[in-house]
């Protein structure tokens, strides 16, 4: 099953501002919003909501501490002939992206789900 990343909202960033504000990762906001439209994919991928701060160990033992940012879609190896592999970054035998876009795209054409219209 693919794995799909995603930040828990209403974090805070010391490093950002020292007032405690209350953050939220737009990219993130944006495909809970996908998710939304289309709540069927609450089905098909195994979607792990992570907090903010680093290291994110869940993610780092799939594709590395290079690769901790989100949103963050892991493909499952058995779904690596649905892509265009050279849209996506490699480690080791995984297959992953943070761009939302190609997340978008590949869960359009991999799942059958409504298109991004930009």
């Amino acid at each position: 099953m693919d794995i799909l990343f995603l930040l828990n909202p209403n974090f805070t960033d010391a490093a950002r501002d020292s007032e405690g504000k209350r953050y939220y990762c737009p990219s993130c906001a944006f495909l809970e919003g996908v998710l939304h439209y289309c709540p069927e994919l609450r089905e098909k991928l195994d979607i792990r909501y992570i907090d903010y701060p680093r290291p994110r160990r869940e993610i780092i033992a799939l594709v590395g501490d290079a690769n901790q940012g989100c949103p963050n879609l892991v493909l499952d190896p058995a779904n690596h002939g649905f892509v265009d592999a050279s849209r996506f970054y490699r480690v080791g035998d995984r297959l992953h992206t943070n761009d939302t876009r190609v997340i978008v795209e590949y869960l359009a054409e991999r799942y059958g789900v409504m298109v991004a219209h930009y």
